[in-house]
């Protein structure tokens, strides 16, 4: 597991490989924080506020995302 401090600039510019399916539906996502204990948390955006997939968007699309490029992430929670 790396020691090395991730930044939300990484995070986000990972999340540019699929933000624009959440664009074509009119929303986005944004990384708002990291804890010490390296848990991504994401504020939902336009229409990903009120979809009833945010969830499994979440688990299927910005997780994976994240983990495939930063393994050390432990999780990624949406935060209101």
């Amino acid at each position: 597991m790396s020691k090395k401090k991730l930044s939300i600039k990484q995070l986000e510019k990972s999340l540019d490989t699929i933000r624009m399916h959440l664009e074509v539906d009119g929303g986005n996502v944004e990384v708002v924080d990291i804890t010490e204990d390296n848990v991504v948390k994401v504020k939902w955006l336009g229409n990903c506020l009120n979809c009833n997939m945010s969830a499994m968007t979440l688990k299927a699309g910005i997780e994976h995302t994240i983990k495939s490029h930063f393994p050390q992430v432990v999780a990624v929670e949406a935060i209101n």
